[in-house]
């Protein structure tokens, strides 16, 4: 499972010109799944996402987690993020996890998730626009594997 986590000032996603899933502050979700990632997986994974301090004490340092400032997520399948891209220029995503097995554990991500604060998302699979207004630039790679 790979997650990258941006911190946001505001963030959307639009599908067919309508939009399914909008945050103001908060940290948007880029989520991809590979081969052998499990319940046990993101659950670590959650725990790690909510307790990340990446916001702003009253001092100004990142002190403070998503929890503390009662922001919201905006979660985004991507299974791009599993891209090799070793051999020439056209990426293989042969070790990203297929559609019908991802949308379950995504789905169960993002369930889990909303035990600990707002979650809005897009289409699994879908063609989407999505808009990400990074805060700071904050953006951090997380991996389990």
């Amino acid at each position: 499972m790979k997650v990258v986590v941006q911190r946001s000032k505001k963030s959307s996603v639009t599908v067919d010109n309508k939009v399914v899933g909008e945050i103001n502050q908060g940290l948007v979700l880029l989520v991809g799944f590979t081969f052998n990632d499990n319940e046990a997986i993101i659950d670590k994974m959650i725990k790690k996402i909510v307790n990340l301090r990446i916001f702003d004490d009253e001092a100004g340092v990142m002190n403070k987690s998503i929890l503390d400032t009662k922001g919201s997520i905006l979660s985004i399948s991507q299974f791009t993020l599993y891209a090799n891209t070793k051999k020439g220029n056209r990426p293989s995503y042969i070790e990203a996890l297929p559609g019908g097995e991802a949308v379950k554990l995504y789905d169960l991500f993002n369930q889990k998730l909303k035990n600990f604060v707002p979650v809005q998302t897009g289409i699994f699979g879908a063609e989407m626009e999505v808009l990400i207004t990074n805060d700071g630039p904050i953006t951090i790679c997380l991996e389990e594997i």
